[in-house]
């Protein structure tokens, strides 16, 4: 029986690293993973979805959506969420010869 290493794996089932299919999938992750942030954080500060909503100026639909998927949110509006969160926020962007850190 031959074994995989999860990186051999993943390069199979998603595709390598660099492919667009795996760029679309990285990408879908961690827009889930931050969704799933902003649910856990919002219940340790013991808030509802109303509440969180309210303190940012949006509906309760509006945070439930992006518990569950962050893919259709605006900069604008997850920095408010992490305001309202108390959450340190720290953006790291990557360009071809320019790298900087937007801590807020």
């Amino acid at each position: 029986m031959k074994t995989y290493t999860l990186d051999e794996v993943q390069d199979k089932l998603i595709g390598e690293i660099g492919t667009p299919e795996r760029d679309v999938f990285e990408y879908e992750l961690q827009l889930d993973l931050i969704g799933k942030a902003i649910k856990a954080t919002r219940k340790e500060r013991h808030l509802t979805q109303e509440e969180l909503g309210k303190l940012i100026g949006v509906q309760k639909a509006q945070i439930s959506r992006l518990e569950r998927n962050a893919s259709n949110v605006t900069m604008d509006t997850l920095l408010r969420v992490f305001t309202a969160l108390k959450a340190k926020v720290t953006l790291q962007v990557e360009l071809p010869n320019l790298n900087f850190i937007l801590e807020k």
